[in-house]
């Protein structure tokens, strides 16, 4: 996987972490150490201090944007003399690989902005309860290609983030056990006119092919109003996501009741195995054919280093 590198004619601007760090500002760290451990998924090594260095500034960044949102809505409601409806949700979308950290970036994020002055009410929706059922994969013969853009409903997310864009109240999303490794029948989250939305998935900056007809085909990321992506060395991927399948198998796998309970009770050798074929034949080719690609799309990158931590971050110019 190859790594951006800082060009005068690229659109992003480069930063190291420490760099970076710098724009926090005076701004307070509102988390705790104990709450960043509730936050971070298994094998994320994220600590307090990398909370302030890189996500404090980017909860600053987002609040600029925000503002700066509310701010056109108010001019552009003096333009249309008052006729413009309520002022909709500001929604950023997170994308990355497999392991790669994108539900602990959420959760972080989603408590940093909920803890601004203003109290916004910010929520967090992610991509896995819009996959199609694993009755239907297999039907299709897509269970081999769970997470790639065709196994997921993309109608039933442009129906749920046009609702969220037009200020419904109470748009239900489906939800995902990842216990069961499936969507859960007849469950839903509710989201009631959030002033921010995280939406958090894989492919949430992918594009498709445009018809030839000239009509208008909306993407997912045509609802976003800022985008991050999460990279990282193909290579750390892998041995993140391997690592975190071999810890699994000593907790949420022992469970009966898991989709991958059965890997739990072969051998190490054996599972080392089956990890690595599942990255090679599934995330990785995912990660590679699908996911990588979108990486351009986003406003802003967070490169990790082989610890698991942000070295660079890269912010697309205005």
């Amino acid at each position: 996987m190859d790594q951006m590198l800082p060009s005068t004619l690229s659109p992003y601007r480069f930063f190291s972490a420490e760099e970076w760090g710098r724009f926090r500002a005076n701004e307070p760290l509102t988390l705790t150490e104990e709450e960043v451990r509730r936050l971070r998924s298994l094998g994320d090594p994220l600590d307090l201090d990398e909370v302030a260095r890189i996500y404090v500034p980017i909860s600053r960044l987002l609040y600029a944007h925000v503002e700066s949102s509310q701010l056109l809505f108010r001019q552009r409601q003096a333009f249309l003399s008052g006729s413009e409806p309520a002022k909709t949700p500001f929604i950023i979308g997170i994308a990355g690989s497999v392991a790669v950290g994108k539900s602990t970036t959420a959760r972080i994020l989603k408590e940093l902005l909920g803890r601004w002055s203003t109290s916004p009410k910010v929520a967090l929706v992610t991509t896995d309860g819009f996959l199609y059922p694993n009755a239907v994969l297999q039907a299709e013969g897509l269970m081999g290609r769970k997470g790639f853009p065709e196994s997921y409903d993309v109608a039933a997310i442009l129906r749920f983030l046009s609702d969220i864009k037009a200020g419904a109240p109470r748009v239900e999303a489906p939800v995902y056990s990842h216990l069961v490794y499936d969507v859960v029948p007849g469950e839903r989250i509710t989201v009631d006119r959030p002033d921010i939305l995280i939406f958090e998935g894989l492919n949430v900056l992918q594009v498709r092919d445009l018809p030839r007809d000239g009509k208008m085909v909306p993407f997912v990321s045509d609802f976003f109003d800022h985008s991050i992506y999460i990279d990282a060395a193909e290579a750390d991927i892998r041995r993140w996501y391997v690592d975190r399948f071999m810890r699994l198998r000593q907790t949420a796998f022992r469970d009966q009741k898991s989709f991958f309970h059965r890997y739990a009770e072969i051998s190490e050798d054996e599972a080392l195995g089956i990890a690595d074929g599942l990255w090679r034949n599934i995330n990785g080719l995912n990660l590679s054919e699908n996911i990588l690609p979108t990486r351009p799309r986003a406003d802003l990158i967070l490169r990790k280093g082989p610890n698991h931590r942000i070295e660079q971050v890269a912010l697309r110019k205005l």
